[in-house]
């Protein structure tokens, strides 16, 4: 039975219905970074999960991160900004370096970067979307290496989800959206990429990423 976003030729080998993919950086090519932004608000005592919290449900807070993502304000303003959130709500901590000590827990993912180079391997470009948060945050990647095109939100000035990046990016790559699968760990975003027609990869893990690839959009060889 064929699985859904694929079909078969005549030699009953399956065909990609998408040959692009788009890849976010932060918790798909690392580790979590909602993990890693719960650890540093472990960190400072009280309820772990209020950087999370502010930067998902505080109007002020979703502004800083919005304003710099798309690269309207730098690391300091985002920085002196939201240590003023976070010590109104109770949190005793220093602004000077913030960004970097909410990313310290962030490792490489190395299957990851291997699935990627698997994908244009098998002859599919890829492009990576990424929203920038730091000056460092892409420390340790050489990111022309990992795709064919990288699309960064603080350099484009706009940010996901906006439709417009995704847009960006297939242009980059000289593909349709709908010849395309992102490939993220945030649902808001995939949902953003959805409404042009780009097919969606909620990732969690790369064994988990690599099989959808594989059987659902038939991007790399069924194992």
């Amino acid at each position: 039975m064929l699985t859904p976003g694929s079909c078969l030729v005549s030699d009953g080998a399956m065909t990609p219905t998408r040959t692009a993919v788009l890849v976010d950086f932060g918790g798909v090519l690392t580790s979590s970074v909602l993990q890693a932004f719960e650890d540093f608000g472990a960190s400072l005592g009280g309820d772990p999960r209020l950087p999370l919290t502010l930067l998902s449900r505080d109007d002020v807070s979703k502004r800083l991160l919005s304003d710099h993502e798309s690269g309207k304000i730098d690391q300091e303003a985002f920085e002196a900004g939201f240590g003023e959130r976070l010590r109104a709500h109770g949190a005793i901590v220093d602004s000077v370096g913030l960004v970097d000590r909410m990313q310290a827990g962030l490792i490489r993912d190395e299957e990851m970067v291997r699935l990627l180079a698997d994908v244009r391997a098998a002859g599919h470009p890829v492009a990576l979307v990424s929203n920038a948060f730091g000056r460092d945050c892409y420390a340790g990647f050489v990111l022309e290496d990992l795709a064919d095109e990288v699309v960064i939100s603080s350099e484009v000035g706009i940010r996901k989800p906006s439709r417009q990046i995704y847009t960006i990016a297939c242009e980059r790559l000289g593909v349709a959206p709908e010849d395309a699968v992102m490939i993220d760990d945030l649902q808001q975003n995939l949902d953003g990429a959805a409404r042009l027609g780009i097919a969606g990869i909620l990732h969690t893990d790369a064994e988990s990423t690599r099989r959808q690839l594989a059987s659902t959009f038939g991007l790399l060889p069924t194992q």
